[in-house]
Order: C-alpha cells, then structure tokens, then sequence
C-alpha cells in the first residue's frame, strides 16, 4: 500500500480539522499528518502519495504558510509521487475565487512531473470563477465549511473513495 502523508496550510483551524477527517477516511496515522509550514525534503521522500491541503483568501490567495512549502516540493523528486489537493473557500463571500488556492497548487506543482488524482465534477457546486478548475474539473477537493458545511462529510467520502481507486493502492 502507499504511503499517504497528509500536508494543511491552516490559519484559522477549518482546513486542520478537514485534513484531519480526510486522513481518518484514508486510515493515515497522525504521525503522518503535518502542518505546512513543517514539510522539508525528508518528509517529501517518505511518502508516495501527498495530500495537499489549503484555504483561499483575500482575492484568491494560497494560505501563507505554503509558499515555503511550494519551493521545497518544487525542488524534491515528484515523478513518482502521487498529489492529491484539497482545499476550503467560502463560495458565496468570494464566488469570484473560490478555492483558488488549491489552483495554485496545482499551477506551481503541475510541471514537477507529479501525478494528480482526486478531480472533482462542479456540477455540484455553486460559485462564479475558480482557477482551480481546469478541463472542466476541480483539481481537488473543494469545500465550503461556511455555506455547505452539510455536505462535507459526504464529499469527503466520495473523494477519499476515489483516491483509493485512482492512487491507493
């Protein structure tokens, strides 16, 4: 089986505690769950799959502790690594860029030769604009603690579900 660790930006705790019910879904041990602001090369090269976490804010920004966290995966080995994004947005307040950080993970990550798993269908979610849509997908799992927080659960079930067919082994 792969070896999953579990990587959040988190500032005010929502995408923590989403993290956290993720990697519960995936059986990952706490052990393997990590703030962002804690990934180095070491950490990179124990796992063959990365769930990458963040929220969005002010006009579609990435939360503040990845940016370090983007130029060390940058500099690791990803061709054999499966990527996995997720991330919070508030869909009614900023519909305009809603989960547009986890769109930035993937723009920054997308040439490192990673392998993406996890796409999303929108069909079932109501916003304006993201550009972490690409080819019609989401390139992770979107959620919306402040206005569908009733559906996390559900939606989280049906990602983690699809990541242990497409990257789970």
């Amino acid at each position: 089986m792969n070896k999953i660790g579990v990587f959040y930006g988190s500032t005010t705790g929502t995408t923590e505690d989403v993290a956290r019910r993720i990697a519960e879904k995936l059986n990952v041990p706490k052990g393997d769950i990590h703030d962002a602001s804690k990934l180095n090369d070491e950490l990179v090269k124990e796992y063959d799959v990365l769930v990458l976490g963040t929220s969005t804010w002010g006009a579609g920004e990435l939360q503040d502790d990845w940016y370090d966290g983007i130029k060390v995966l940058k500099k690791a080995d990803l061709s054999h690594k499966f990527v996995a994004l997720f991330g919070c947005g508030d869909s009614d307040s900023y519909g305009d860029t809603f989960c547009d950080g986890i769109g930035i993970l993937y723009e920054e990550l997308k040439d490192t030769h990673c392998t993406f798993c996890g796409a999303t269908d929108p069909s079932d979610y109501t916003f304006d604009s993201s550009v972490a849509v690409v080819n019609g997908k989401f390139v992770g799992l979107p959620l919306d603690e402040v206005n569908e927080d009733n559906k996390t659960d559900k939606r989280i079930a049906q990602w983690t579900e699809s990541l242990k067919k497409e990257c789970i082994n």
